[in-house]
């Protein structure tokens, strides 16, 4: 089974603010067993535009992202960090096929 994945691009307008929100979502992807893969680390942006922060977040299964992502719990977060940064967030499904 293909696994399911959190793809953010964030800009944060209030840091001190936006501090609620990581706490927030920590337990969020406690609870549903998401884990970092990659976290605002260093990036260069080959093309197009881009924000400031990069977060890639993975789940066992397409499914078990959206189900978080849907949570009562992750929507009170959400509210924190739309009050407090800009963001682009996908749910997207990992791929398990054949490779070149």
């Amino acid at each position: 089974m293909a696994k399911g994945y959190w793809v953010a691009h964030i800009d944060i307008r209030d840091a001190q603010a936006y501090r609620e929100y990581m706490a927030m979502i920590g337990e969020v992807f406690r609870k549903h067993q998401g884990r970092y893969l990659a976290r605002a680390g260093a990036f260069e942006s080959m093309e197009g535009q881009s924000r400031s922060r990069h977060i890639l977040i993975e789940f066992s299964s397409y499914q078990a992202a959206l189900d978080c992502y849907r949570s009562p719990e992750c929507a009170a977060a959400v509210a924190v960090r739309q009050a407090n940064a800009d963001a682009e967030l996908l749910v997207l499904e990992g791929y398990d096929g054949g490779q070149p």
